[in-house]
């Protein structure tokens, strides 16, 4: 049967433009413990990232991007599989080596459509730094490794690579991009920074009094010497004071007790986030902002960068002292499990700016495997954020999940504090799972989360509208089709 003129051209508009042309390369970049606005053009007084912020205003920043988890082990391998941590069992960091073996992760797909995959950095669902399926490169560090002089595992053999950790993934994923740049390739880099690193000391301090230090490059260090970070209204840098959270104090009493108990958990913590430590966090990014730099100037000379999609968020965020604490990510609240998220997708014409829609990390995997136009598989449980970034739809969901089971490690105080939230583009609903207690927030009238509703009778109706919510939500990360 012969078709129109006019008729074809109505079933090409209709097909998403991302579908329309060749696959594209993707590069995924997620960076450790950064907080969802810990970049110059996320708002942050002092710190400047060039290249993210270059990045945002050529590609879409989102908004109201969450992690399903706020921890690293969990959360990456919600990234890497779109699945909740209460389905693919990667629940906290403990090291569970084979268990990261035997993941669903989605590169995998995207390998047996023709692309040529690659991990760098770091993996850590497992301290085994031994290749997953689904790469056909694989550079990975064991365990958190070390900033400076790493020990790396690439082509099946260890070795001490010289220089500053960021820098070297930076070189070899340059190399990978380099050796593929005929495509489609998909390249993930899990960056080191901006984690902190335990002193090494030779008189058998244990970890309770090993402080942990940030550390920037040497040709970074000391540049935001002096510089004063504005504090939320949410800062209480000893302990929480706010009403309504009573799950919380009663952890910073048995944390005060552990103190007093054995002295030397405070050299491990720092209560009151320093600006130091706040300045030297934010000149590890330098590193990350340069090599984003370094990549994007790689892919324009390849010419290749028009047809290179990249992805740029972090697997969980951070506390500065906000509701109590410090050194933390874990707890429920918008410093720890909101995510930076910025994708840059040259292939969508018009791409929308900003996304006020909720995203999630799960969503992650089927964005990637939408970009390359490859089937989800039946495991992945988050959806495409494409019609978001396309400006098809506006949202893609209305409400969000967000697991996280605890453990006794590394803090005994926060042991025992699993919690569920929904969120929605207005109220986040928190339960404890192993007390009696609950918070809701309204977070267009309070973002700092200061006064929890949850026994307010004016907000009864949202209250059990959001508890029905999170009981089939939950019952929907259990399942895969």
């Amino acid at each position: 049967m012969r078709l129109s003129i006019p008729f074809l051209f109505l079933l090409l508009i209709s097909v998403p433009v991302w579908a329309q042309s060749t696959p594209p390369n993707i590069v995924m970049i997620v960076v450790d413990d950064m907080r969802y606005d810990e970049w110059g053009g996320g708002g942050h007084p002092y710190l400047q990232t060039p290249q993210i912020d270059l990045l945002a205003k050529e590609g879409t920043q989102f908004n109201r991007a969450y992690h399903a988890v706020p921890l690293c082990s969990p959360n990456r391998a919600s990234i890497l599989t779109g699945q909740y941590p209460s389905r693919h069992g990667i629940i906290d960091n403990t090291a569970r080596n084979q268990a990261s073996f035997m993941l669903d992760l989605f590169p995998k797909y995207l390998q047996q459509a023709g692309y040529k995959t690659a991990h760098v950095g770091k993996w850590h669902m497992g301290n085994s730094p031994a290749p997953r399926p689904g790469y056909d490169y694989w550079v990975c560090m064991e365990g958190q490794g070390r900033t400076y002089n790493p020990v790396l595992f690439e082509d099946n053999a260890s070795y001490v690579a010289e220089g500053y950790i960021t820098d070297i993934f930076t070189d070899k994923a340059i190399y990978f991009i380099q050796e593929n740049a005929e495509g489609p390739f998909f390249l993930y880099i899990g960056h080191k920074a901006i984690h902190p690193e335990a002193v090494q000391r030779d008189d058998g301090s244990t970890d309770l009094d090993v402080p942990k230090e940030f550390i920037p490059a040497q040709r970074h260090e000391g540049l935001y010497k002096g510089k004063t970070y504005k504090r939320s209204p949410s800062y209480s840098p000893t302990s929480s004071v706010e009403e309504g959270k009573p799950v919380i104090q009663n952890a910073f009493r048995l944390r005060s007790e552990a103190l007093k108990k054995d002295p030397r958990w405070a050299g491990s913590m720092d209560l009151g986030i320093a600006e130091k430590t706040i300045q030297t966090r934010a000149e590890m990014m330098l590193a990350v902002d340069e090599s984003l730099g370094r990549i994007m100037a790689e892919l324009q000379k390849l010419g290749i960068r028009e047809n290179t999609v990249v992805i740029f968020t972090s697997d969980n965020g951070y506390f500065y002292g906000e509701h109590g604490f410090s050194l933390e990510r874990r707890m429920p609240y918008e410093e720890s499990v909101r995510t930076p998220l910025i994708i840059r997708h040259p292939g969508i014409p018009k791409p929308v700016k900003t996304v006020d829609g909720l995203a999630l990390s799960v969503d992650l995997a089927a964005t990637a495997l939408d970009i390359a136009g490859v089937k989800h598989p039946g495991t992945v449980q988050g959806k495409s954020l494409m019609p978001l970034l396309s400006g098809e739809k506006d949202e893609i969901r209305s409400s969000g999940l967000i697991e996280y089971y605890s453990n006794e490690n590394p803090f005994p105080w926060t042991a025992q504090l699993d919690y569920r939230i929904v969120v929605t583009d207005q109220f986040k609903y928190i339960k404890w799972l192993r007390f009696d207690s609950a918070e809701l927030y309204d977070l267009k009238k309070d973002p700092y989360e200061l006064q929890n509703l949850v026994q307010d009778p004016a907000y009864a109706e949202v209250l059990g509208e959001l508890q029905e919510q999170l009981r089939e939500l939950q019952l929907d990360a259990l399942v895969v089709e």
